[in-house]
Parts: structure tokens; sequence; C-alpha cells
């Protein structure tokens, strides 16, 4: 365990020749230093591990995401989030998203979808169509779009009967002249 003790490795220059033959005899180097990338890899992501695009990420395309993630750099395309998702100051998307919940700070062009909610901060700007149940504008964000705080479904079963305005200024008229 010569990575926690305080004595100096006896023969630095060797192990290196030793770690490629460490499938048939495991020294306390690779035994301590190869497990450790494998599970992160392999194993299920941590409790508080989230997914995160930094400043100077640029992404074209279809991006999914399972757990929390957030985004900090430039998505064109289309987010998929089955948790929630975090729209940072210095981001610029341009996307179609769809998450649980939304948390938008920088600037968002395209519909916004959340299941659970919808939160835009102040230094927010988003222009498109939202919908959620649940939604929070904060004073100095700038949203220009159409809001519905209903389900997805709801607005699908809603039938709206619009009748053109030159028919009721017709019957209108046609009753007036009766009366006169």
């Amino acid at each position: 365990m010569a990575l926690f003790n305080k004595e100096p490795e006896k023969n630095p220059k060797t192990q290196p020749t030793i770690m490629p033959q460490a499938s048939t005899t495991p020294t306390p180097v690779t035994s301590t230093a190869a497990p450790a990338p494998a599970p992160r890899a392999n194993g299920p992501a941590p409790a508080d591990g989230r997914a995160y695009l930094d400043r100077g990420s640029k992404i074209s395309g279809k991006i999914s995401f399972e757990g929390p993630a957030r985004i900090d750099g430039e998505v064109d395309g289309e987010i998929n989030a089955k948790d929630a998702l975090t729209i940072g100051e210095s981001a610029v998307v341009t996307a179609h998203i769809r998450a649980a919940s939304v948390s938008v700070a920088g600037k968002v062009s395209g519909d916004i979808v959340a299941t659970q909610r919808i939160e835009i901060r102040p230094s927010a700007k988003v222009n498109g169509n939202i919908t959620a149940p649940v939604l929070s504008v904060q004073e100095g964000a700038m949203f220009e779009g159409h809001c519905s705080m209903q389900p997805e479904g709801m607005r699908e079963d809603r039938k709206v009967t619009v009748f053109p305005k030159e028919e009721r200024v017709a019957q209108a008229a046609v009753g007036g002249q009766k009366q006169a």
C-alpha cells in the first residue's frame, strides 16, 4: 500500500513493467488504482451524480438524460430528461425540451413540456410555448410564448368552436333590421 504509507516506494521504476501483467498477479498498486474507475463506468451512478454539459460544450442533435442534468453549454436539437433538468445562466438552448421538471436561468428558444413544473429564473430568456401543471416565473425573467398549465393529455381533449366574425356580424345586422 505505497499510496497510503508515508514511506517512499522502493522500486518506482519497476511498477510500469508489472502493471501489464496485473491480470495474472495483482499488485497492491493495481488493486487500489484500477478498480476505482471501473465502478463509475460500469456500475450505477452515485446518488448525487448528475449529467453536466459545461461552458464550451456544443451539441447538435437529440439528447436523453436518465437522471438529473445541468446544461451550461450550447444545445441545438431535442432534449429529453426523465428527471430534473437545469438550464444554467451561460446556456444557449435551441431545442424542444421534455422533462419531469425544468429550471431555466439561461436562454431557451423552443417549446418546453414538463410533467411536474417549470421554473423561469430572473436571468432567463424563454421564447417558445410552455406546458406544465405548475409554473413559476420570477421577476426579471423574459418569457414570450403561450402557456398551458394543464397536463398535456388534457389539452388534446378540449374542443373549442370558433365562429367566424363575418357570421356574427351578419347575424347581428339581420337581427337589427327586423327590429327596425
